[in-house]
């Protein structure tokens, strides 16, 4: 559950960019439609993850697509590849080193909907003062955001989130402090705006993949 949830939240980064600050009620409402207008759909990424366990961080990197309110397709390269794809119904992780795939499906009142219920509101900018209770500051070459949880989902997740965006509302660097005390840190490059064929959400699992269902269903 807990790596499902911070692959969803990596996608915040590319979709929510400065919706709080000292805006007066009508920029804030002008800035978020630009934001809608020119949301990113694809971009490259480097994950670090700090684990207090561990001495040095786990480093990932790969790329991530998102199409709203509720596809996203995120691939992690090297020595431990991994699939992440979500369709709106299913959200598939696929392991090909092992041959193994886990199906979670979606709508259907698993414990996973309202976690991703809450994401998707922030991935569609709709609501978000009511997600989470944000604050900004300017910076020189563009915002720096720190996003605090409101809703008892999203509080069960992580304790914070900040973003670093440049001068053209693009994320640049998240970093998430979860419950524990562990920090996922991911840069991110190359971000585009395209649309996107519907073959990118889609995902068949291999012949011979051994498929789980986690939360039984």
């Amino acid at each position: 559950m807990q790596r499902i949830l911070s692959v969803i939240l990596s996608l915040i980064s590319l979709t929510i960019l400065a919706s709080a600050g000292p805006l007066s009620p009508a920029e804030l409402k002008n800035l978020l439609a630009r934001i809608r207008e020119n949301r990113i759909t694809q971009a490259d990424f480097q994950e670090e993850r700090f684990l207090h366990l561990m001495k040095k961080p786990i480093v990932n990197s790969g790329k991530v697509w998102f199409q709203p309110p509720n596809k996203f397709r995120r691939e992690v390269k090297g020595n431990s590849p991994s699939l992440t794809v979500s369709d709106g119904r299913q959200l598939w992780i696929f392991y090909p080193s092992f041959r193994s795939a886990e199906r979670y499906s979606l709508g259907k009142r698993s414990p996973l909907d309202s976690v991703i219920a809450a994401i998707n509101s922030a991935l569609n900018l709709e609501d978000v003062e009511n997600t989470f209770a944000i604050n900004a500051r300017k910076i020189d070459n563009g915002y720096e955001l720190e996003l605090t949880p409101r809703t008892p989902a999203m509080k069960g997740v992580f304790q914070k989130l900040n973003l670093r965006i440049n001068d053209k509302l693009r994320a640049e660097r998240t970093e998430m402090l979860q419950l524990n005390g562990d920090r996922i840190v991911t840069s991110y490059s190359n971000q585009i705006r395209a649309p996107l064929p519907a073959s990118t959400f889609e995902f068949t699992p291999p012949a011979g993949t051994e498929i789980t269902t986690p939360l039984g269903r």
